[in-house]
């Protein structure tokens, strides 16, 4: 990586630190930071910038520096947006920018304000509403990428290095896996009791065709595995697959035993030819060391290493969670967005690693965020499958516009045959034949 920009600080925090190296990611270009003022005036570089009070060498790029890169400890920060080259921004100053982009970037992937005292939603978890992103109505756009991309303009022409976009858009689709089947091999005691709820709510249709699933002689309706393997291969998709193995049914852990071999191979036939993760159990939220025995299930299965997981119900609290995830060998986490409104939860779409603001530190959690998901779409924002449809050209068009990478979620119940979820599978074909071409 070749140094391409120097920046000069009065001091080196370990807040500034990781917001640079998040830039050499981005760019993929190197940043030195100096403290030295002399020595920064005095340097041949062409492109310089001043991350400070005032301003101090010409053609340089003036950021007037706000204090939150140089803290070390969580306070409540006054946020005001204001518009700025048609998108919202804040931290406003008279810098060459017109706002301390830096402090703005960090305040938004680190999730500042979920650690701040904040409502939760009906699931215990951060209520979106708290968000700066859903109360200044850009929570549909990646606005960190946005910025990023407007200050390129300004670095390029100090340096056409940074000109040319480090990353090229990315469609990864993922899959959630929270219950495999919804009548077949659940066992005799759940399909006679859920055949007779169907009775009794005179749901007649419903309750037959459960109980031929049962006995073998019709197709469970959430079976959309072969479906979705003819639509990866034709256009060649890498997706990634999020199995829920909980030990013990329970309200939100519906999912099938993972001592049934019908589960087993199914999980088997997937991991052998797909990317698979754990999706963690609502109840290991409750208690951390069930965290550890799904891991090790999935593992026992797959006979592969799990490193990558996505939360149940995107139920995480921060640090806690995460700093669980670190704990038990997850190196990459897919859980960054909403289970309540679809959106760019961190205001980005490109994978970033996370800075543990309770310990001041980058970690080597590779956080990849999310911006779509079916369940959000259907029972939440209460959309039909094609407007869902449209919602998905929004992400994809803002999402390659901005060399970005686009994550969806689908569970394997919207893109079967089940008549509740009639004409979904047909909406994301036609979505995945857009985006999946690139």
């Amino acid at each position: 990586m070749n140094h391409s920009a120097l920046i000069y600080s009065h001091s080196v925090s370990p807040r500034l630190q990781y917001v640079v190296d998040f830039l050499e990611q981005y760019f993929g270009l190197s940043f030195r930071i100096i403290y030295d003022e002399e020595k920064y005036v005095t340097a041949a570089d062409t492109c310089k910038i001043n991350y400070g009070y005032h301003r101090l060498a010409e053609g340089e790029i003036f950021i007037h520096s706000h204090v939150l890169l140089f803290e070390s400890f969580i306070r409540q920060v006054k946020v005001e947006c204001f518009e700025r080259n048609g998108y919202k921004a804040f931290f406003k100053n008279e810098g060459d920018v017109g706002f301390d982009i830096f402090a703005a970037i960090f305040y938004l992937i680190t999730r500042y304000e979920e650690y701040l005292p904040h409502k939760k939603d009906s699931y215990g978890r951060y209520d979106h509403t708290n968000s700066i992103a859903f109360r200044e109505n850009f929570l549909h756009l990646p606005l960190v990428n946005i910025w990023l991309e407007d200050f390129r303009k300004l670095l390029g022409a100090r340096n056409s290095a940074f000109l040319k976009p480090a990353a090229r858009f990315n469609f990864v689709p993922t899959y959630d896996i929270d219950m495999a089947w919804v009548y077949r091999n659940k066992g005799f005691k759940r399909n006679v009791a859920g055949s007779l709820l169907l009775l009794l709510k005179g749901r007649f249709g419903k309750m037959f065709h459960r109980i031929k699933v049962a006995r073998g002689k019709a197709k469970d309706p959430y079976d959309a595995y072969d479906w979705m393997d003819e639509l990866h291969q034709e256009f060649r998709l890498r997706p990634l697959f999020f199995f829920l193995v909980a030990k013990e049914i329970g309200k939100y852990d519906k999912n099938i035993d993972t001592s049934h071999p019908e589960l087993r191979k199914l999980i088997q036939d997937i991991a052998g030819k797909y990317e698979t993760g754990l999706h963690p159990s609502w109840a290991s939220g409750d208690h951390p060391s069930l965290l550890n025995r799904e891991k090790m299930t999935l593992e026992r299965i797959t006979g592969k290493k799990i490193s990558v997981s996505r939360q149940h119900y995107i139920r995480f609290h921060l640090p806690v969670t995460y700093q669980r995830l670190l704990a038990n060998g997850i190196t990459d986490d897919f859980s960054m967005g909403y289970g309540t409104i679809n959106g760019f939860r961190a205001s980005l779409a490109t994978p970033f690693f996370w800075y543990d603001l309770k310990l001041e530190e980058k970690t080597s959690l590779r956080v990849h965020p999310f911006c779509f998901m079916d369940a959000n779409a259907h029972y939440e924002q209460k959309l039909s499958a094609e407007a869902a449809f449209e919602e998905l050209m929004h992400y994809y068009k803002i999402v390659k516009e901005v060399h970005g990478t686009l994550i969806t979620i689908w569970h394997n119940s919207f893109l079967g045959t089940a008549p509740e979820f009639e004409g979904w599978r047909e909406a994301y074909r036609k979505f995945v034949a857009a985006a999946g071409r690139e």
